[in-house]
């Protein structure tokens, strides 16, 4: 029963956060990210049994049918949502919370060839937008929002906002489960920098020609 109301708790997640979903066969038959999602929940249990290469196996065959990886050793909380998924990566020891939404490009990824906790935690209510790379054992906090692109390196706290390379925290406030990562109007630190650093190079240009009056 936990594993069906877990597959249940899956297909409501892409009711709720696609409203281009618009009945249950549609969702059970065209869309690879739950089928990822599906095929990755039954990898995940041959692997904690310990038929390793099985679970490989599956993840290999629905890596190539979907464009989107998980390693089955990958652990992933209920209402967990994929949007378009192509190029998704998930790494072995990436641990996930509940109702998170990823979208395309996103990687979960290491940066130690060494064994043990290589790859990111994922809080709870996350939304993890399109190109995305968390890299490394990080803990990203319950209801954080990544833009577009960014590259994490760092721990983020809880109801954060976070983008740029690497990726800034910009804002701090609570986020819903609902997916309203909306790009056009988050932040740009990079140019506001170089709007500041504008800004006092007019000043300087102007304090110059007053000296020079």
């Amino acid at each position: 029963m936990g594993f069906l109301n877990t597959i249940r708790l899956d297909i409501a997640a892409v009711n709720e956060r696609d409203p281009a979903a618009r009945n249950l066969l549609e969702i059970l038959i065209n869309y690879p990210g739950f089928h990822a999602v599906l095929w990755h929940r039954i990898a995940s249990v041959f692997w904690t049994l310990g038929l390793k290469l099985i679970a490989r196996l599956i993840s290999n065959i629905f890596r190539t049918l979907t464009g989107i990886e998980i390693h089955p050793g990958a652990q992933i909380g209920d209402g967990f949502f994929i949007d378009h998924g192509m190029g998704v990566v998930i790494g072995e020891t990436s641990e996930i919370g509940n109702n998170v939404t990823i979208y395309q490009g996103v990687t979960l990824g290491g940066v130690s060839a060494n064994p043990g906790k290589r790859h990111p935690t994922i809080g709870d209510n996350v939304i993890i937008g399109a190109g995305s790379k968390i890299l490394g054992p990080l803990n990203i906090g319950q209801n954080t929002k990544i833009g577009a692109n960014s590259v994490v390196i760092n721990d983020i706290p809880d109801n954060s906002t976070v983008v740029g390379v690497p990726g800034r925290v910009v804002g701090k406030s609570f986020s819903s489960q609902a997916p309203d990562l909306y790009h056009n109007e988050l932040p740009d630190p990079s140019g506001e920098d170089i709007l500041k650093i504008h800004k006092e190079i007019e000043k300087l240009k102007q304090e110059f020609k007053d000296l020079k009056s």
